[in-house]
């Protein structure tokens, strides 16, 4: 299953317990040798209509995954393990319960809206070894840290939305040949600064890396996700940019965020932030 071409394996554990190792889930998002994906979803009862066991392609846990939530969502709805007239759930993951309003077409979901809760700004909790260096409307929070690289100065605004992330609003002109060859962002080369700046030693726990521009039509970014690499969009760090974006003064608490994989829309009200989009079922198999 995929959220704008963010893709996961998902693993029906409603009914049955399935363990997982590392070396399992690694072996499974092998783009060669596996099936090939960002990420597994181990589907799981939870204290609500189920809970979302989700690790990243190199075996690690994660805390939390926006585009994940979606797909479980579809999951649940389109499996049947929801009764009919439903037009909402709750979803446990690592950061907590997220709630889930969607639409369906044909009896399966085609859209939905995660509650993805409050951002957090305190540098201990995001984690991020830096001071508090800015603040809006008395709310505190490290806007621009900035981190050398081998090849320019990265100036990030931290976010956790559950997991943690650096949001870097790039000027493609200023950036050396080395790393960008274009006034586009797809032109950015994430092949090296993304690892460096995901494993930086001021991310304790490592790091999501968005990178952004500002245009007429809403923010554009991409992202190279802690333990994934590179992915067609990240929906925690859509929300995590729009935060950033809002705090900064770059954009209102309301925006679409572009991701090569499609775009998002992104709201920050005061119950938090709220993440719309698709999710879509790609094909059933068996696992030898």
């Amino acid at each position: 299953m995929h959220g704008l071409g963010n893709d996961f394996i998902v693993i029906d554990g409603m009914t049955s317990p399935i363990d997982l190792s590392s070396d399992d889930v690694s072996a499974m998002c092998d783009r060669h040798r596996g099936i090939g994906a960002d990420g597994v979803i181990i589907v799981r009862p939870g204290e609500e209509d189920g809970f979302m066991d989700y690790r990243n392609a190199d075996g690690s846990l994660a805390q939390m995954c926006g585009n994940g939530v979606r797909v479980t969502a579809k999951f649940l709805v389109d499996r049947g393990y929801l009764p009919p007239g439903r037009d909402s759930l709750r979803i446990g993951t690592r950061a907590g319960l997220k709630e889930v309003r969607f639409e369906t077409a044909g009896g399966r979901l085609s859209r939905a809206t995660v509650t993805m809760g409050q951002p957090i700004l305190d540098p201990a909790a995001i984690p991020v070894h830096a001071p508090v260096d800015s603040d809006h409307g008395g709310v505190p929070y490290v806007g621009a840290l900035m981190i050398p690289t081998p090849w320019c100065p990265a100036t990030v605004t931290c976010v956790s939305m559950g997991n943690p992330h650096a949001v870097w609003f790039v000027d493609l002109e200023s950036m050396p040949d080395e790393l960008v060859r274009g006034d586009r962002l797809d032109s950015l080369d994430l092949s090296a600064i993304g690892p460096y700046l995901e494993s930086h030693t001021v991310f304790p726990e490592k790091a999501n890396i968005e990178f952004v521009t500002v245009e007429p039509d809403g923010l554009h970014m991409r992202v190279y996700e802690r333990g994934v690499g590179e992915t067609l969009a990240c929906g925690t760090g859509a929300c995590a940019v729009l935060v950033a974006a809002y705090l900064t003064g770059r954009t209102g608490p309301s925006s679409a965020v572009h991701l090569p994989g499609g775009t998002l829309h992104i709201d920050y009200r005061e119950d938090g932030v709220h993440m719309t989009g698709p999710a879509s079922t790609v094909f059933h198999g068996t696992w030898e």
